[in-house]
């Protein structure tokens, strides 16, 4: 057998996720793999990080067997948390935190993804926002995702819901508003990566960034319930973990975390793959995963003026002990190295 130099050993030993011996969450030799349910509350690009963990085993070593399901919308989700329907739920932060503010029960453990990446499309002739007076914006629903950040807009260009109908035609996703734009029902539309791409390619403007707005902003976060975190910690802890590591994962291999994109989106488009890419495995990550308080009660601040019954604070909706102890065994120190940053 031939030796090792010494440069090709420290290529090897970068292609690692981490030295072995650093990672006291894994599973024990022979341990019984746990069997835990996780949901998303929709499909998009912004849950890169846990479908390449699932299509790549990164659970597995973890001791546990994870069944995947999708629900539609965040407040059927919440309430299969609430229920124990599933242990884990990967959703937009924004979309969850009016619903646990008014009490259901959960607790962000979690925040991949911290900042904004929805986008403003409008038809041909709109330039600016100034220019959707007497125009419409198609949302989903009153009160959802997409309605509160159209309402977050038009109150940075001093305009009102007299001079720009936000026009609600259903669903739970992008998808129907963007088609009610494309239709001509409404002039512009909320988007997230990958669509963004497609509606430039159908001649659509992208006039503005909501990430602009200073809004105060978690997108893709990990959520459990009280039971879970009351009698199975350990489980907790090691999800996290698995969860930092797809983040490194996906970093280091951007074609097998598009190839995860591509096969959730049933998507094809390279250049679609790639803006999805930019966006989550890129500009939004927050690599600490630490949920951060301020922003989370910004975000309820935002949705009381909009009209949620607040009853809980946010330090009431947020668990870092395991995100934090990351930090404190070494983990991310050794998965990372000096590349931690936010």
């Amino acid at each position: 057998m031939k030796t090792v130099t010494g440069a090709l050993f420290l290529i090897l030993q970068a292609s690692l996720p981490y030295a072995a011996g650093a990672n006291p969450y894994l599973a024990k030799t022979g341990e019984t793999p746990v069997t835990v349910r996780v949901a998303t509350c929709a499909i998009s690009g912004g849950f890169i990080h846990l479908y390449a963990a699932l299509d790549n085993g990164l659970f597995d070593k973890y001791g546990m067997k994870v069944e995947f399901v999708s629900i539609r919308g965040s407040g059927v989700a919440l309430a299969a948390l609430a229920a124990d329907e599933i242990q884990f739920l990967y959703c937009a932060a924004d979309a969850t935190i009016p619903g646990m503010a008014s009490g259901s029960d959960a607790k962000l453990i979690a925040a991949p993804l911290l900042g904004s990446p929805w986008v403003l499309l409008t038809r041909k002739d709109i330039k600016r926002p100034e220019e959707l007076k007497g125009k419409s914006i198609a949302v989903t629903r009153p009160g959802d995702l997409t309605f509160r950040l159209a309402r977050a807009l038009l109150k940075k260009f001093s305009l009102t819901e007299n001079d720009v109908k936000i026009l609600t035609v259903g669903g739970t996703g992008q998808v129907e508003p963007y088609n009610a734009m494309r239709s001509g029902f409404a002039e512009a539309a909320l988007v997230t990566p990958p669509l963004d791409v497609r509606g430039r390619r159908d001649g659509f403007n992208l006039i503005y960034r909501l990430n602009d707005l200073g809004l105060p902003a978690v997108y893709s976060s990990l959520h459990t319930n009280a039971k879970t975190l009351r009698d199975r910690p350990q489980l907790v802890q090691r999800w996290v973990a698995a969860l930092a590591e797809s983040i490194h994962f996906v970093e280091r291999n951007p074609d097998k975390g598009k190839a995860a994109v591509s096969k959730a989106l049933k998507l094809n488009d390279a250049d679609a793959l790639q803006s999805a890419y930019d966006a989550y495995a890129k500009l939004l990550v927050n690599r600490r995963l630490s949920v951060p308080e301020t922003s989370v009660a910004g975000v309820i601040e935002v949705a009381r003026e909009q009209g949620t019954n607040v009853r809980r604070k946010a330090s009431d909706m947020i668990d870092n002990r395991f995100a934090d102890d990351l930090e404190k065994s070494g983990f991310l120190k050794e998965l990372w190295g000096g590349e931690l940053g936010r």
